[in-house]
């Protein structure tokens, strides 16, 4: 009863997945606000970005859940254009909570992943006629190849193999596998649904919302369990040995 009122149908395989993500996110950003006064200062900003990550996301589901084709590629993507920054500014203050980094860093990922975005949506809306759903797919696999290189072998990296934490190390390293990784999702549903003889709207939504639960509730939990682990040591340790 409580899905039909808020506009889901729990017959359908799409209609569930955005309920279950939906309740998910929520569920997500509640956690990480209410933990962030139980972690090393250092940490709680990242929490709260990724409490923001996933409260934003949810209100986007929210909204997703009764639209048609067009309207929820619409919604989708200015979800994504918020998030995705979000989620590029939590992996820059992860590397500032350990080690110096430079804001061209963070500039550089912003870049690439919204150009990343721009070119996926013209491709999914048609709203260019010059960019069709094969040309919006190449170049946003382009960005995102260089998105990846700045992770794993650019400066970010750099600065990531400066730094002598442990956890702020665990915390990167987790989070580009889940930028290479995880994000590997959403190519491939766009893939299922616009390169299979014709439109799956169903099989788009189904995947992106698989895509979304893992790349917008995982790094949240990344994030936590690295700063938990600092907390904790700094209650047993001295603090010059995590410096």
């Amino acid at each position: 009863m409580f899905i039909n009122l808020i506009g889901m149908d729990p017959s359908t395989l799409t209609g569930f997945t955005f309920f279950v993500v939906n309740m998910a996110l929520l569920a997500s950003a509640l956690f990480f606000w209410l933990e962030r006064d139980n972690v090393n200062p250092k940490w709680k900003t990242s929490l709260t970005v990724s409490g923001l990550v996933c409260f934003i996301a949810a209100v986007h589901y929210f909204y997703m859940r009764g639209s048609d084709g067009v309207e929820t590629v619409a919604i989708r993507y200015i979800d994504w254009l918020i998030t995705v920054p979000l989620l590029m500014i939590e992996l820059y203050i992860v590397l500032l909570a350990v080690t110096k980094v430079s804001s061209s860093v963070f500039q550089k990922l912003l870049g690439y992943t919204t150009l990343m975005l721009v070119f996926g949506y013209l491709g999914e809306s048609g709203a260019v006629a010059a960019i069709n759903s094969t040309t919006g797919f190449v170049a946003g696999m382009l960005f995102w190849g260089l998105a990846l290189r700045e992770i794993w072998s650019g400066e970010a990296a750099e600065a990531n193999a400066g730094s002598k934490n442990a956890a702020g190390h665990y915390a990167y390293d987790s989070l580009k596998k889940i930028v290479t990784f995880g994000w590997i999702i959403y190519p491939l549903g766009y893939a299922l649904g616009y390169f299979g003889g014709g439109v799956n709207m169903d099989l788009v939504n189904q995947v992106y919302n698989l895509a979304d639960f893992v790349n917008k509730i995982l790094p949240g939990v990344i994030v936590w369990a690295a700063a938990r682990t600092v907390s904790y040591t700094h209650l047993t340790l001295p603090t010059i040995l995590l410096v």
